[in-house]
C-alpha cells in the first residue's frame, strides 16, 4: 500500500511548508499610511497626550510565530514639530520596555515619502516586558507632510523574545505612503 504512505508524507510536507506569517496589507485610517502585518490585526483608536496634547492614535497590531507586531499612526496639525514628536515617542517607547541606553542601536529610517528628520529611526534595544521578561524590540518612526497640511506619524514595533531581524526587516519594507 505505497499510496497511503505517500499521500502522507506529501500532507506532511505540505503542512511544514505552510507558512507562520501570512502577510496582508493594512490600512492605517485616519493618515494614509500602509503597512503590512503578518496576521489578522486587532485594531483600536486610542487618544494619547502626544507631545502634551491630547492625539487621536490609530493602532493595529497582532501576534503570530512568537513575535508581537504593532504599528501606529496619527495625524497633527500644522504648527506642531514632527521631529520633536518622534523623540518623544521614541522616549517614552523605550523607557517603558526599561531599555538600557548603552544596548540601544540606531540607524536612519526614511521610506518613500518620508520626511528627512533626525528622529526618523530605526531602533533596536533589548528591555523589559510588563511582566519583567526580558525582551528584544526592533522599532521605526517617521513622518511625512500630509496632503492636506499637518504631518501623518508613524511607528512600528517588533518584540520578541531574541532579535529578529530578518522579521523586522520584512515589516518595516512594508511601511509606505500612497
Amino acid at each position: 500500500m505505497p499510496f497511503p504512505r505517500v499521500a502522507l508524507a506529501l500532507a506532511a510536507g505540505l503542512a511544514a511548508c505552510t507558512p507562520a506569517l501570512n502577510w496582508r496589507e493594512v490600512r492605517l485610517e485616519p493618515v494614509t499610511a500602509v503597512a503590512l502585518l503578518p496576521c489578522k490585526p486587532d485594531r483600536v483608536m486610542r487618544r494619547v497626550p502626544l507631545g502634551g496634547v491630547p492625539t487621536d492614535l490609530a493602532v493595529a497590531g497582532c501576534e503570530a510565530d512568537g513575535v508581537t507586531f504593532a504599528v501606529m499612526a496619527a495625524s497633527v496639525p500644522a504648527g506642531r514639530a514632527p521631529d520633536e514628536l518622534l523623540a518623544g515617542w521614541q522616549q517614552a517607547t523605550l523607557a517603558n520596555m526599561q531599555a538600557a541606553e548603552a544596548g540601544i542601536a540606531r540607524q536612519p529610517f526614511r521610506p518613500a515619502g518620508g520626511l528627512p528628520l533626525a528622529h526618523a529611526q530605526r531602533v533596536g534595544a533589548p528591555g523589559r516586558r510588563a511582566d519583567g521578561r526580558p525582551v528584544a524590540a526592533q522599532a521605526v518612526w517617521t513622518a511625512r507632510a500630509a496632503p492636506g497640511g499637518g504631518t501623518e506619524l508613524l511607528h512600528a514595533v517588533v518584540y520578541a523574545d531574541r532579535p529578529r531581524p530578518d522579521v523586522a526587516d520584512a515589516f518595516f519594507a512594508g511601511i509606505r505612503w500612497p
